[in-house]
């Protein structure tokens, strides 16, 4: 057997994403690993429901020997068989995060021998995670320029706290993944904002559309209201901004006892701030990319035609990094053995990520 890597889950940022990008990192190479300290810093450390159904889920597409699978649990072993394509239906049970499920299972699923279909029930769009609609205007374009082909298709919204959404992923799989930079971000060529309302009344996203026009300038046909079927209430402001080299989501979720103005408001200094800074990629955006972009310098080179190669890696331009950032590049670093240099601009207010090959 491959020797296991071992995982402080209390490092850096200490969250969920550790568990995640562990699992994922583990069945794209085969190794086992070895997670304690789980989430030891959090109000209710160990592993949560939708962390839970992340261990699961991937268990299931790989065959994997799994210890220390339980709600509460601060140890975990993980230690991953072949990964297998197929159809699969995983549900949180909660409004826990069904995209995180999502994005723990799919870089092994991109690199698999054969198509996959998932359904996956749970929260689309909660206060904690990034909402399906980032990953299908954002982060999966980037992707499937890497490529593999993934779409996704949502049948139903699950907001906080009810959760019960449900949405479906076509996976195409790739046999690498190309690399890519994206230093520029181009002209803008599109803006779009959408109001998500579900069992909620029509005034709130009427105020949170004056309050993004307001304050962002943007005109009524790049704005409009979704209403939506869910189990329960809630709401979203969602603001695209489309680039002629990438394309960016911002979001925030309605919460009860936070006003219409405030929530909209929340969104727009995101989008403020992103556009003021010139960068290609948002610190959310940048964050999700280094798996994919270590999985490509990781990978190695396959058997090109005379005149062509494979690119391994990449880099990209954007804000200062948050503290998921420099603890998932620390993670990739451990995992994969890659060079990962972080660049900041001369003014502090970007900085360049070079993802590169792995060390000799």
């Amino acid at each position: 057997m491959t020797d296991s890597i071992h995982i402080d889950g209390s490092r850096g940022e200490g969250g969920g994403q550790i568990i995640r990008s562990s699992l994922a990192l583990s069945m794209v190479t085969g190794r086992p690993v070895v997670i304690d300290n789980i989430r030891a810093g959090r109000e209710k450390p160990g592993l949560a429901r939708q962390h839970l159904t992340a261990v699961n889920a991937s268990a299931e597409i790989s065959g994997a020997a799994v210890t220390g699978a339980a709600v509460g649990s601060r140890a975990l072993t993980f230690a991953p068989g072949e990964v297998r394509s197929g159809e699969y239906w995983f549900s949180i049970g909660t409004a826990g995060s069904a995209t995180l499920v999502l994005q723990t299972v799919l870089p092994a699923l991109l690199l698999a021998d054969m198509p996959s279909t998932l359904i996956l029930e749970g929260g689309t769009h909660n206060p904690w995670a990034p909402p399906i609609d980032f990953l299908r205007e954002a982060y999966l374009p980037l992707v499937n320029r890497m490529g593999p082909h993934v779409a996704v298709e949502l049948d139903r919204c699950g907001f906080f706290p009810a959760g019960g959404g449900r949405f479906r992923v076509q996976i195409q799989p790739a046999r690498s993944l190309a690399g890519f930079d994206l230093c520029e971000r181009g002209e803008i060529v599109a803006r779009r904002a959408r109001i998500l309302l579900s069992n909620l009344p029509e005034h709130i996203a009427r105020r949170e559309l004056e309050t993004i026009r307001d304050r962002l300038g943007w005109v009524k046909d790049e704005c409009r209201i979704e209403l939506v079927a869910s189990a329960g209430p809630g709401n979203a402001v969602l603001l695209a901004v489309e680039s002629e080299h990438v394309a960016e989501v911002f979001s925030s979720i309605g919460k009860q006892g936070v006003k219409a103005e405030r929530v909209a408001q929340i969104a727009a200094k995101e989008v403020r701030e992103y556009l003021d800074s010139g960068v290609p990629i948002g610190p959310h955006l940048a964050d999700q990319l280094l798996l994919p972009l270590g999985i490509s310098a990781w990978q190695k080179p396959e058997p090109q035609s005379a005149n062509q190669t494979r690119r391994r890696g990449g880099s990209f331009r954007t804000n200062p990094l948050t503290a998921h950032s420099t603890t998932h590049i620390d993670l990739l670093r451990q995992f994969l053995g890659i060079t990962i240099d972080v660049e900041d601009s001369p003014d502090g207010k970007s900085c360049l990520v070079r993802v590169g090959l792995p060390n000799s």
